[in-house]
C-alpha cells in the first residue's frame, strides 16, 4: 500500500520559455493550472482575499505566477532586501533539507531575499562550510523561527531541529521576478482588482536545494515549498498583529518557517 502523502499542486513541464513581465494574462498561464485559493495559515479557512498560484518547468526554469486580489494595492519599500513583509507581499520558500530559501516580493517589485542553513547541518568542512555561507559576516545571523523566542524556547524556537543560521545577503543566481498591477499603485482613493506576480528561476542555480535530486527533476519527483501571501490590515487605525497570512496549505499554526508543513509540489513531464 502507498502511504505517501498526496502532492498539493502538480506542476506541469512545458517545452516552450515564458518571458517574465508580471502578466498572468499571457497564454502559456490561462492554460495552465491554478491552485485552489490560498487559506488563512492557522485555521485552514479561505483567504481574506483571493490570492492564488500557477507553477510551470522546462528543461532550464521554474516558474511560478501569482495573483492576488487587492483592493488598494501598496507597496512603499524600494530598496532591495528590505523587509518587504513588514507590508503586503507575496512569497516563496523553497525546502532543501538541511536549507532552504526565502523570497519575499512586493507590488513594487521589491525583492527580500535569505539563505537558511539547520545549524545542525553547519558542519565544519561540511558543504554549506564555505566563504559564501562565512558565519562571521556581518549579515549572518541566527534564527529560530517566527513569534516563538519567548520562555524555555528563547534560543532555540521551537521546532526540533533548533536554530537556523540566516544568510540575509544571499542572491539567487539569475532569478527573475516582474509584476503587473491592475489599479493605481499607493492610491488608496481608487478601487484596485489587484496585482499578479511572475518569477523565474534557471534549475542551474538550485544546486544546494535540490539535495541529491536531479535538476531538472525527474517526472514523479516532490519538492516542499511555501507559496503565500501577507497583508497588512489597518483597523481602527491600529495595524492588527500579525500580518493576516494565506497560504495554499495551512500548517495549523502562525509559523512561515516550518518546511515539513509546506506544500508538497510534484513535477510532471
Amino acid at each position: 500500500m502507498n502511504t505517501a502523502k498526496p502532492s498539493d499542486y502538480i506542476a506541469r513541464k512545458i517545452e516552450s520559455t515564458i518571458q517574465v513581465d508580471g502578466n498572468t494574462q499571457k497564454e502559456i498561464w490561462q492554460n495552465a493550472t491554478w491552485s485552489k485559493r490560498f487559506v488563512d495559515m492557522v485555521t485552514g479557512d479561505p483567504g481574506m482575499y483571493h490570492t492564488h498560484v500557477a507553477i510551470l518547468w522546462n528543461d532550464t526554469h521554474l516558474y511560478f505566477a501569482f495573483e492576488a486580489e487587492e483592493p488598494a494595492v501598496e507597496a512603499k519599500q524600494t530598496k532591495r532586501d528590505s523587509i518587504v513583509f513588514l507590508e503586503n507581499d507575496l512569497e516563496l520558500l523553497i525546502d532543501g533539507g538541511d536549507c532552504y530559501y526565502e523570497l519575499e516580493v512586493n507590488a513594487a517589485n521589491t525583492i527580500y531575499e535569505v539563505f537558511f542553513i539547520w545549524k545542525d547541518a553547519y558542519t565544519k568542512g561540511g558543504r554549506f562550510d564555505i566563504p559564501q555561507f562565512d558565519v562571521h559576516q556581518d549579515q549572518a545571523y541566527t534564527f529560530g523561527g517566527d513569534y516563538d523566542r519567548s520562555g524555555a524556547s528563547f534560543w532555540k524556537g521551537t521546532h526540533p531541529r533548533g536554530i537556523r543560521w540566516a544568510f540575509t545577503n544571499y542572491d539567487l543566481a539569475d532569478l527573475e521576478t516582474a509584476v503587473h498591477i491592475d489599479g493605481i499603485l499607493n492610491d488608496k482613493s481608487h478601487v484596485d482588482k489587484g496585482w499578479s506576480l511572475e518569477i523565474s528561476i534557471p534549475w542551474s542555480s538550485l544546486g544546494l536545494l535540490a539535495n541529491g535530486r536531479s535538476l531538472p527533476p525527474s517526472s514523479g519527483d516532490v519538492w516542499n515549498m511555501l507559496l503565500g501571501r501577507f497583508q497588512k490590515l489597518i483597523v481602527g487605525g491600529q495595524e492588527v498583529q500579525p500580518h493576516p497570512a494565506m497560504v495554499l496549505n495551512s500548517h495549523g499554526v502562525y509559523d512561515t518557517h516550518l518546511p515539513e508543513k509546506w506544500s508538497r509540489i510534484e513535477f510532471i513531464i
